[in-house]
């Protein structure tokens, strides 16, 4: 447990996140964050449509919100993140322009857009396997992916990344380490920690983790050694996944020209950077990367 920001180096104290939901949002508790040293919050917001709440099995509605928002930046925590949800199932009546157009309302500074996924031993997961519920199209999920991209970037935001859209200035610091392969600690139940070639996570259940930390032991419940291959799919998947791209080799510039006569790639000063329609197929191309890489270095043609 950190007692007092002295215990912390003084660059670590740029940026210093919690992750809430709405409802979470009192004064009282934004003010102790504050006292603390936070000074930015990303809500778990998901829609701003009551009913599209209510079947996501949210806690909170819409004004709450609102009045979150209100009461951070009364308590002195400017710096907002949203994160919104897209691509719900087609039985699900939602407005994602209503929803882009009133997060934007808001005025954070973040805002972080995830496809909807199904995961399995959760209510949509059971909906989806007796049928209840079909997934988006393909077509719906680019389309309204664009959306976002041309509405926030009319709005000043960069899409800086596969996800996340920011003002200038207002990216996130914490998120851009794990982009770019800087060493990070993980603290607490279930964190990751990664020192720059070994991946490692505590154990998930708090009661486990505390009596292990009490114990004065390790609460490490896994690792992983990331070896060359590893580390070079890290390299090219984590590169393309930002706006800032891949510093790429000139065999890598060559094999991807027919990406840029789609549209989905530009080669900027040696980097290969994604479009936004690039962005929505970043697993098949950079798999299709390191494939033609592969081939070659092993003297298939």
């Amino acid at each position: 447990m950190i007692s007092t920001t002295a215990d912390v180096g003084a660059d670590a104290l740029g940026e210093v996140t919690v992750e809430a939901n709405p409802e979470d949002i009192a004064r009282a508790v934004a003010g102790e964050w504050r006292a603390a040293g936070v000074n930015r919050v990303s809500l778990g917001v998901q829609s701003f449509d009551d009913e599209v709440l209510r079947w996501m099995h949210r806690s909170h509605d819409a004004a709450q919100v609102t009045t979150a928002v209100r009461i951070l930046n009364g308590e002195g925590i400017g710096q907002i993140s949203i994160d919104l949800i897209f691509a719900l199932p087609n039985s699900v009546s939602r407005s994602w322009e209503r929803d882009l157009e009133t997060a934007l309302a808001l005025e954070p500074g973040h805002l972080s857009l995830y496809g909807l996924t199904v995961e399995p031993h959760t209510p949509l997961g059971r909906w989806t396997e007796r049928g209840r519920v079909s997934g988006a199209p393909d077509e719906r999920y680019e389309a309204e992916y664009l959306e976002a991209d041309r509405r926030l970037g009319e709005a000043g935001y960069e899409h800086y990344e596969v996800s996340n859209f920011a003002r200038p200035g207002e990216r996130a610091v914490h998120n851009s380490a794990y982009w770019q392969g800087v060493p990070y600690l993980g603290l607490g139940p279930s964190a990751h920690g990664f020192d720059g070639a070994r991946r490692r996570w505590n154990a998930r259940d708090y009661v486990r983790w505390l009596a292990l930390v009490e114990g004065g032991n390790d609460p490490i419940d896994g690792g992983e050694l990331l070896g060359a291959a590893e580390q070079e799919a890290e390299r090219v998947y984590l590169g393309l996944r930002t706006s800032d791209g891949l510093v790429a080799t000139e065999a890598e510039l060559a094999r991807s020209a027919a990406w840029v006569a789609q549209g989905w790639a530009r080669h900027e000063a040696g980097r290969l950077v994604l479009t936004p329609t690039g962005w929505l197929r970043l697993d098949a191309l950079a798999t299709d990367l390191m494939a033609r890489s592969e081939s070659v270095e092993g003297g298939r043609v």
